[in-house]
């Protein structure tokens, strides 16, 4: 056995050894002064050295006492996400290559020649997960509802969890439902058959009564939303804050009349808010939550265009003619448009239907003494 003094210079000629690419003169030093190796061995020098001769067994032995001394060491596992993908081990190596990922993420730094094996460790992982998400498809079934679709998902990373996040008000209890049944609303039929008027109400104010959806508002910090003051996403407005727009009412009667079916909220200085919403070629909204988890915001089709979208959570689709949409915007969610021409919407909320009045009207309060606070 090498005593201290021959340990250290075995372990320096070792290193030397390995940096001038002789892996088998470096792993003789180094196994010979692991024999009296102290706290600070370098395992990591002996598992690539044992790695590079093809000693697969001692190089994950050595990287083992690496591990077992420093759970976190990025370079550590990654080598041994590699070792367990070469001994026919995926699932192992997807957990060692992801929890190298997490630590790089973290800020936990990457040594420069590993690198390369981090980017391999990510694209290992996405192809474990596809591979994962077709076998748990080929033993559960196809014959799946909506829900269990969504949680095999889930399960394989195809997907994330969206829940509500609203920016002012939680309402505890309620059901996370990104995109609602249309058919549950059954008013929504009678504003559809008003599309096509409101369309022609909409051509022919089109240059006019619209104005930046993300404003900056007097004695109020200016919104960090690169879509500040820009006509990109505009609004035409018919409520604003629980106000008729009495002019742009007095212009538009069929979709005064839309509006009508719809049973908008009342809450004074709060809602309703009922308007054309209007999204420029080449705009997106970015992902974002809105203010309350009690509404559901409605979008029925004024005027459709290609390539204009709304994802919810993990749900994308497109505006069509004929085609309303319910959702929670509590949910994360952003809008594209894509094509070459304008997208129109006629956008309102309406409570939550699982709000009891009781709530409402006490919710309506809420934002009453929210409003009335601090005001002479």
């Amino acid at each position: 056995m090498a005593g201290p003094s021959d340990a250290h210079r075995a372990i320096s000629e070792g290193l030397a050894a390995l940096q001038a690419r002789d892996p088998a003169r470096a792993a003789a030093l180094l196994r010979d002064a692991a024999a009296s190796a102290g706290e600070d061995f370098p395992w990591m020098a002996l598992g690539n050295a044992e790695l590079a001769l093809g000693n697969l067994d001692a190089a994950e032995t050595a990287i083992d006492r690496e591990l077992k001394r420093d759970t976190r060491d990025v370079g550590a596992l990654l080598v041994k996400g590699h070792l367990r993908e070469r001994l026919g081990d995926p699932r192992a190596a997807s957990s060692f290559y992801q929890a190298a990922a997490n630590q790089a993420a973290a800020g936990s730094p990457v040594p420069p020649p590993l690198a390369g094996l981090l980017t391999h460790g990510q694209r290992f992982i996405a192809a474990l997960q596809g591979d994962y998400g077709a076998h748990l498809r080929e033993v559960v079934g196809d014959v799946l509802s909506p829900a269990m679709r969504e949680a095999i998902d889930l399960l394989t990373g195809k997907s994330q969890v969206y829940l509500q996040h609203p920016s002012v008000f939680y309402y505890p209890g309620l059901p996370q439902k990104w995109f609602y049944e249309t058919a549950d609303f059954p008013w929504l039929e009678p504003m559809l058959d008003l599309s096509p008027a409101m369309r022609n109400e909409y051509l022919a104010r089109v240059e006019s009564g619209f104005e930046p959806y993300v404003q900056h508002r007097a004695n109020r910090p200016a919104p960090n939303n690169p879509l500040l003051g820009k006509m990109d996403w505009s609004a035409h407005y018919f409520w604003q804050d629980g106000s008729l727009v009495e002019g742009n009412a007095a212009a538009c009667p069929a979709t005064m009349q839309a509006l009508g079916h719809a049973p908008l909220p009342h809450v004074p200085g709060r809602a309703p808010n009922a308007l054309w919403s209007r999204l420029l070629p080449g705009a997106r909204i970015a992902p974002h939550y809105g203010m309350l988890n009690t509404r559901l915001i409605c979008h029925v089709p004024v005027k459709t265009a290609p390539g204009c979208s709304l994802r919810v959570g993990n749900d994308r689709r497109e505006w069509t003619d004929g085609t309303a949409f319910v959702f929670d915007d509590s949910i994360e969610h952003e809008a594209f448009n894509t094509g070459p021409e304008s997208r129109v919407i006629l956008l309102f909320e309406i409570w939550r239907p699982e709000i009891p009045p009781e709530d409402r009207e006490a919710i309506a309060r809420i934002f009453q003494a929210i409003d009335s606070f601090g005001i002479n």
